[in-house]
């Protein structure tokens, strides 16, 4: 896999036309984009299925997280869609159901394990006990007893989460922020070299690209520092 690929660009904007000028204006610089709920509130699932018809690959970040039969035929249809990676919440019943679902299909299907915008206070708000490591690792485990094809989980986790599904799964790190650019609202951050060195597959960045004024050379830049940081690995 080369350092291109594991960048993936989060195109988090409100219109299906901005997203088409965002994509025109990155050319051949990116090849993997994420779509997510903003997006595919407005028109955005058609918009994914061109990007992965005009030879892109998708990351769908839906999240999803329902009872057993509605999460599989859902699955199921974004199967069709010739997406390349889905998210779920990483709970234990979902996870089986997509993962029989999406059998045979290609589709990699990435259990979340605990938002990038969470620590471990609010962890406490929404009821659960421990801190967010432990709650991640318990995620993980889960996930690969499920058969899924990676985990979602903050670069600060990545090392803890590789260990625990293996060299050959995916591991993708939200909450991705070159040297410099601001958090935002992100709470678990960290550089693309030291999330690849963590042990991260792929990153996902959204605002230090869509928001910068020149987005080509944003990820450009974010690219060779990811090439630099898997020559180091």
């Amino acid at each position: 896999m080369g350092a291109r690929e594991r960048l993936i660009v989060g195109l988090d904007v409100p219109t299906v036309d901005e997203a088409e000028r965002m994509v025109s204006r990155l050319g051949d610089s990116v090849s993997f984009y994420k779509i997510g709920y903003q997006l595919a509130f407005a028109g955005g699932l058609s918009f994914a299925r061109e990007l992965a018809a005009d030879g892109k690959q998708v990351f769908l970040d839906m999240k999803l997280l329902d009872i057993d039969n509605t999460v599989a035929k859902g699955v199921e249809n974004i199967a069709k869609m010739g997406m390349s990676m889905l998210t779920l919440h990483a709970y234990p019943k979902a996870m089986r159901a997509a993962v029989e679902a999406a059998s045979g299909s290609g589709l990699c299907l990435l259990g979340v394990t605990v938002l990038t915008s969470m620590d471990n206070h609010d962890l406490e708000e929404a009821g659960y006990p421990g801190d967010a490591q432990a709650l991640v690792k318990r995620r993980a485990e889960q996930a690969v007893e499920a058969g899924m094809g990676g985990i979602v989980c903050s670069a600060a986790e990545a090392t803890l989460v590789r260990n625990i599904i293996g060299p050959d799964k995916a591991l993708v790190t939200p909450g991705i922020r070159p040297a410099g650019a601001a958090a935002d609202d992100q709470k678990r951050v960290m550089t693309p070299a030291l999330a690849i060195a963590a042990g991260a597959s792929h990153l996902v960045v959204a605002r230090p690209v869509i928001r910068s004024e020149n987005p080509r050379a944003a990820a450009d830049g974010i690219v060779a520092e990811i090439e630099s940081a898997v020559a180091a690995n």
